[in-house]
C-alpha cells in the first residue's frame, strides 16, 4: 500500500514520489496543518484548489474533541472531514508538553512524565488524562490516518544534556512499545529522532532509531525556539545517516527559508502553522518579500498582492481591499489571506521539486532567498 521512490536528486536535495492508500504525494511536500480536523479558514475544496496533496491532523486535539469514538463511528477521519487525500496525524506529544501547561482558574496544569506514559490535564477543561505509547497508537488507528506518529518526549530549548539523554532513552523505549501496539497494515508509523540540541545525542538517537525497521523517519524537537543555525546543524546530522530510500519528515518546520535550507539537507516532508497563523495576523508571503497588509501605505494600493501569483486572492483582489478587510476584522480577510499564503507555500514546493529535477536547486535557493526574506 505504501511506496517511496527518489525520482531525482541534486546533491542531497531529493525529489520523490510517496504512494499511500489515499493517493500519491510528490516530495518535497508541505502539509497544511488541520489540527482539529480542519485547516483554519479553509474548506477541503479550497485546499484542493490551492494544490494541497496531504494534510496533518493532531491526535491530542481530536482526542479531546470531538472524541475518538465520534470519528470512529463516522468511519474515520477521511470521511468525517470529507478529505479523500492522504492524512498524517501527529501523536500529540508536543501539544501535551506545551498546551497542557496553561491555567484553569486557580489550578496550574501539570505534566507528569512517567515510564508508562504522560499524565496531563487538558487545556480545555483541566481534566486528567494519560497518554501511553500504546494508547496513542490505538487512537490514531481509530482515526484511520495514513501516516501515524509515536508518542515521544519533546524537550524545550535550552535543555541540559543530562535530561536530553533521559528523554532520548525514553523516546526509544516508547518507540518499541508503539511498534508492538500497531496492528493496522494500511498505516505506516514514522519513528521520531530526538536528542535535543546536542550533535552526539542526535546521532545516537538516529542510529538507535534505525534499529527499528520503518517505512519513513521523522526528526522532532526542533523549531522550538533554538537559533536557526542549531536547527540546520541538527537536521544535517540526522539526515546524513537516515536511509536514502526512505522519506524524511522534519516536524513543525517552518518559514520558507527554513524549508529551502532543510531541502538542501535532504528533507522530504514539512508541516507548520506559520502560513495559516500569519495569514490571520496580516503577514503575507510573496515572491518579492514579506508583506504586512496592515500598513497604512497599502490603503490605496490597488495592485495585486503578488503579480507572479495566480491564486484566487491575487487574481481578484487588490492590496487595498485586503487591507480594508483586515482592518475591518472581516472573516473574509482570514480566508483570502490563508488562500494566498498556502498557495505561496505550495507553489514554493513545486518550484523546489522542479529545480531539483532540472539540477538547478542551488541557483533556485540563491535567487529565492534574496527575494522572499525581504520585508516590504
Amino acid at each position: 500500500m505504501f511506496e517511496f521512490k527518489v525520482i531525482a536528486s541534486d546533491e542531497r536535495a531529493r525529489a520523490g514520489l510517496l504512494k499511500t492508500p489515499h493517493g500519491s504525494v510528490e516530495t518535497p511536500v508541505f502539509m497544511p496543518v488541520g489540527t482539529q480536523g480542519t485547516v483554519k479558514a479553509m474548506t477541503p475544496k479550497l485546499l484542493e484548489e490551492v494544490g494541497a496533496q496531504i494534510i496533518l491532523g493532531n491526535t491530542y486535539h481530536l482526542y479531546l474533541r470531538p472524541g475518538t469514538e465520534v470519528i470512529e463511528e463516522a468511519g474515520g477521519l477521511h470521511p468525517f472531514i470529507s478529505w479523500n487525500r492522504p492524512i498524517l496525524t501527529d501523536s500529540g506529544g508536543y501539544q501535551v508538553f506545551s498546551l497542557a501547561q496553561g491555567r484553569y482558574g486557580d489550578r496550574k496544569a501539570k505534566v507528569k512524565v512517567r515510564e508508562d506514559g504522560v499524565e496531563f490535564r487538558d487545556h480545555l477543561a483541566g481534566d486528567l488524562h494519560l497518554f501511553t505509547p500504546e494508547r496513542v497508537v490505538k487512537i490514531q488507528e481509530s482515526l484511520g490516518s495514513d501516516i501515524i506518529m509515536p508518542l515521544d518526549e519533546c524537550v524545550e530549548y535550552p535543555i541540559d544534556r543530562e535530561y536530553a539523554k533521559v528523554a532520548l532513552d525514553r523516546t526509544i523505549r516508547w518507540l518499541g512499545r508503539s511498534l508492538r501496539a500497531k496492528s493496522r497494515e494500511d498505516q505506516v508509523l514514522f519513528p521520531i529522532v530526538q536528542g535535543a540540541f546536542f550533535k552526539e545525542l542526535r546521532l545516537e538517537s538516529a542510529l538507535r532509531t534505525l534499529e527499528f525497521e520503518a517505512f519513513g523517519y521523522a526528526i522532532g524537537g526542533l523549531s522550538v525556539g533554538e537559533p536557526k543555525d542549531i536547527m540546520y546543524d541538527m537536521t544535517e546530522v540526522v539526515s546524513e545517516v537516515l536511509p536514502w530510500d526512505r522519506p524524511r519528515y522534519l516536524m513543525g518546520v517552518g518559514k520558507p527559508e527554513d524549508i529551502i535550507e532543510a531541502v538542501q539537507r535532504g528533507i522530504d516532508m514539512f508541516d507548520c502553522v506559520i502560513p495559516t497563523r500569519t495569514a490571520r495576523t496580516g503577514t503575507l508571503y510573496t515572491w518579492q518579500g514579506e508583506i504586512n497588509i496592515r500598513k497604512e501605505r497599502f490603503k490605496k494600493d490597488f495592485s495585486p498582492l503578488d503579480e507572479s501569483c495566480s491564486c484566487y486572492t491575487c487574481k481578484n483582489f487588490s492590496r487595498a481591499y485586503l487591507r480594508h478587510l483586515f482592518v475591518a476584522e472581516e472573516i473574509t480577510s482570514y480566508i483570502l489571506n490563508t488562500i494566498h499564503n498556502l498557495s505561496f507555500y505550495l507553489q514554493l514546493m513545486r518550484k523546489i521539486r522542479e529545480s531539483i529535477r532540472t539540477g538547478r536547486f542551488k541557483e533556485f535557493k540563491k535567487e529565492s532567498l534574496e527575494r522572499i526574506k525581504r520585508k516590504l
